[in-house]
């Protein structure tokens, strides 16, 4: 299909052949910078125009040039832009020719001395100008810039060109993922990598993404969540894990899920849930003061960062708010009460289920401070140690913020046969309907068997924090590219 170009598409194509006909390449190799607008200004910005002048300061600069106004270009590089100032009566005649040549977009390198204008702004007196890469497509308007949204995902590559704040949020984004490292590495922490491809859904209740693998000759799952190689880790004795690393859920799309998305999970022998609070609290205090955020605004609530955190018992909050005592309720009491709130039940619910539809009906809302709510039931906690004092729940907590949930965190099942049952019930889930019920990992109960130190372990979203930390409330706004559906004929 022949592709439809518009007018200023086929005015700088015709440029192209216009430089290449004077022997000048609109497409050269690299030409190294010796210096950034970030630097220069930092470096210079206090010195007067005559201070400038005499020091006689020659560097080279390179950047995408996103304003042109009579002798003054403007160009951005990785962190900030700067003007130029070309004067065509010192310019050679190959650095003549690109100025007449050049557009909004194009990227070029610029030889010169650093001065200071007649309103006190820095520049650069070029004196040798060279075309690095020429611009196609015109860059957007940049008093309207580029504001669809679909369009800004579409095309982050000019997204982050035009839209400051853009590129400034994914900057800020790769801070965080290194202050989490720095976090857990400080303390000792090993980073590890598990496989992406598993031959078993496990770790979480998730529906999977399957694929085949050609060599093995059958079906393996994309990873759902790292957990259980991690914990075969602690059995071989490395005390201290985590991971980061992407994880992918079938699941629906939404303002704060993705299919794919980046998480954490870290886990330590010889502690529990209440070290793994400690942990996730302590991580979102270092990086709350490294980032110097006291306080965010999140899916429309102003959230303030004051530790220690709140904690607040499932079942406690849950008797509170409906005036009932779900500890003394059996099966089928509470099948009774789900009905009762309109709650619809599957064929598997139990009372740990309708107890988990209860809170998310009426406790989940109310939850926007940071808080973790802990004591989850056994049906929905497959891989968490038993309440000692109630058996039918666990040593399991997640942390809430802004009504939605952050992390996940429990003392870890380290014994073998209460992990097979707990597998072989969740077989049965599926059978009764639940595609999101783990299968049985038999290596993983087999190194239990080699036995596991007691621990505690963890996961964390890192997209929902980095968007809570950058103050978006779409994880569309934090993914460099998020997954859209195709459009027809899009190479037009």
């Amino acid at each position: 299909m022949e592709r439809k170009l518009s007018e200023q598409e086929e005015i700088r194509r015709a440029k192209i052949v216009s430089l290449k006909e004077k022997n000048i390449n609109p497409f050269a190799l690299a030409i190294k910078p010796t210096t950034s607008a970030e630097e220069i200004k930092n470096k210079y910005d206090s010195l007067t125009r005559e201070e400038l002048e005499k020091k006689n300061i020659s560097v080279i600069l390179n950047g995408r040039v996103i304003t042109q106004r009579g002798p003054f270009l403007v160009i951005l590089d990785k962190n900030d832009n700067i003007q130029l100032y070309v004067d065509k009566k010192t310019l050679d005649d190959k650095s003549l020719e690109i100025l007449k040549q050049l557009d909004l977009g194009d990227i070029v390198s610029a030889n010169g001395v650093i001065s200071k204008t007649h309103t006190n702004a820095l520049m650069i007196k070029v004196d040798k100008l060279n075309l690095l890469t020429k611009s196609l497509i015109p860059l957007p308007d940049k008093y309207h810039g580029l504001v669809d949204r679909e369009e800004r995902y579409r095309h982050r590559y000019v997204d982050t060109i035009v839209n400051e704040n853009v590129k400034k949020t994914f900057i800020l984004r790769t801070k965080i993922i290194k202050g989490i490292r720095d976090y857990f590495d400080n303390l000792d922490y090993l980073e590890v990598d598990t496989p992406v491809l598993q031959p078993i859904l496990g770790g979480a209740a998730a529906k999977p993404f399957i694929t085949y693998y050609n060599a093995l000759g059958q079906n393996f799952y994309l990873r759902v969540a790292t957990e259980l190689p991690l914990k075969k880790l602690l059995v071989g004795g490395f005390e201290r894990v985590y991971e980061i690393g992407r994880i992918f859920r079938n699941e629906g799309v939404d303002t704060t899920h993705n299919p794919e998305f980046t998480s954490i999970e870290f886990y330590e022998a010889y502690s529990d849930l209440w070290g793994m609070m400690d942990r996730t609290e302590k991580l979102f205090e270092y990086l709350t003061k490294k980032l110097n955020i006291n306080k965010v605004k999140f899916n429309g609530y102003e959230i303030n960062f004051k530790y220690p955190f709140a904690k607040l018992n499932i079942i406690d909050a849950l008797n509170e708010k409906l005036n009932i005592n779900l500890r003394k309720m059996s099966d089928e009491e509470a099948l009774q009460l789900a009905k009762k709130h309109g709650i619809k039940c599957e064929k598997y619910f139990k009372l740990g289920h309708v107890i988990n539809e209860l809170f998310e009906k009426y406790i989940e809302e109310t939850l926007i401070q940071p808080t973790f709510v802990y004591g989850h039931p056994i049906e929905i906690s497959p891989l968490a140690y038993k309440d000692p004092n109630d058996s039918r729940f666990t040593l399991r907590a997640e942390l809430f913020i802004g009504t939605k949930e952050f992390a996940n965190m429990f003392t870890e099942l380290s014994d073998p046969i209460d992990q097979l049952e707990r597998f072989e019930n969740q077989l049965n889930e599926r059978e009764s309907g639940n595609e999101e019920a783990n299968e049985i990992d038999w290596d993983f109960v087999n190194a239990l068997e080699y036995g596991m130190p007691p621990a505690g372990g963890c996961g964390i979203g890192i997209d929902r924090l980095i968007m809570l930390l950058t103050e978006n409330d779409s994880i569309r706004e934090i993914l460099l590219f998020p997954q859209l559906k195709d459009l027809k004929n899009n190479n037009q």
